[in-house]
């Protein structure tokens, strides 16, 4: 990392991917995973868990067979989107065509790690070019934190990620200043163990879910608790779970958060896809670290383009 990349619950200062590649008649599919580290997965972990299903990979597998073969997580996820640049090659199109959607630009929110109130309002004024900025948050000094950003930043649309370290009474506190410093979105406030306390829940700010699902099949039981729900490849399992998530949401009139995991353009580039679909986009991985894969995603300060076909899809 080009710094340490500090949340509520750890800091990070590098990441190590597992690199997935398919080969058919000489033609390769590639992808990167990362999995979910509070899941207990890491690339030795994924790379084990492809290693048992060997013979069924060799012989063959589709992307609607791997979603019986293997759960939510890293390993899906990398098979998965890897199967999907394998189709897009074959067949000398793009994924998004596949689909049946366009693909244009996007604008990605730009994090900024947990630290002083003085250390943020400082790093948001840096970054005057990120317009949409998502702030790292735990339970200490929220609010003067808040305003210290927003104080720095008058012009940026602010969204808050506090990974469950906050408690109801504290979020139940909050709620006027969240109000006041007009933050567009509240990720994951609370311990999933308190998800209960979110049911029909009237807050001031929308709620969004992250550690509190991971695929298409937890969706039902939280509609009532969230207005918002955070699809990460790494954690649903891969496109092919992500763009279930995104119709369930469609049709139950809940907001979309893309988010990442961290890693490379090539983990970003899937995803892209989903923040076509998205509310907020939140695909800044290769901007916090200090390499990428080439060719990488372009960018414009924030404004991401779509993926080269030589990257994937």
């Amino acid at each position: 990392m080009k710094k340490p990349f500090v949340t509520a619950t750890e800091s990070t200062t590098s990441i190590e991917v597992l690199l997935i590649t398919l080969i058919s008649n000489g033609i390769n599919g590639k992808a990167e995973t990362l999995g979910v580290d509070y899941l207990g997965e890491s690339a030795d972990t994924i790379k084990r868990q492809i290693e048992e299903h060997w013979g069924e990979f060799t012989r063959g597998i589709t992307r609607q067979s791997l979603q019986e073969l293997l759960p939510p997580g890293g390993a899906r996820n990398g098979i998965d989107c890897a199967l999907w640049d394998l189709e897009a090659k074959k067949q000398n199109t793009r994924v998004w065509e596949i689909i049946g959607l366009s693909m244009k630009p996007v604008e990605t929110l730009y994090t900024l790690p947990c630290d002083t109130s003085e250390e943020m309002a400082k790093i948001a004024q840096k970054c005057r070019w990120a317009k949409k900025l998502k702030l790292k948050l735990d339970s200490n000094d929220v609010a003067e934190k808040l305003f210290s950003v927003r104080d720095a930043r008058p012009d940026a649309d602010l969204i808050i990620d506090a990974n469950t370290s906050w408690s109801p009474t504290l979020l139940d506190k909050l709620a006027d200043a969240l109000a006041s410093a007009k933050i567009k979105l509240l990720e994951q406030p609370l311990p999933t163990s308190d998800d209960s306390f979110l049911k029909d829940l009237n807050y001031p700010i929308p709620i969004c879910a992250d550690e509190s699902f991971q695929s298409s099949a937890d969706l039902d039981r939280m509609f009532d608790h969230y207005d918002a729900f955070n699809i990460k490849l790494d954690k649903c399992g891969g496109l092919t779970d992500a763009l279930k998530i995104v119709d369930q949401c469609k049709k139950n009139n809940k907001k979309i958060l893309v988010g990442n995991m961290l890693g490379s353009s090539l983990a970003m580039a899937p995803a892209l896809i989903i923040a076509q679909q998205s509310d907020w986009i939140d695909l800044d991985g290769p901007l916090l670290q200090k390499e990428d894969v080439t060719p990488a995603i372009h960018f414009e300060e924030t404004k991401m383009h779509p993926p080269d076909a030589e990257l994937w899809g």
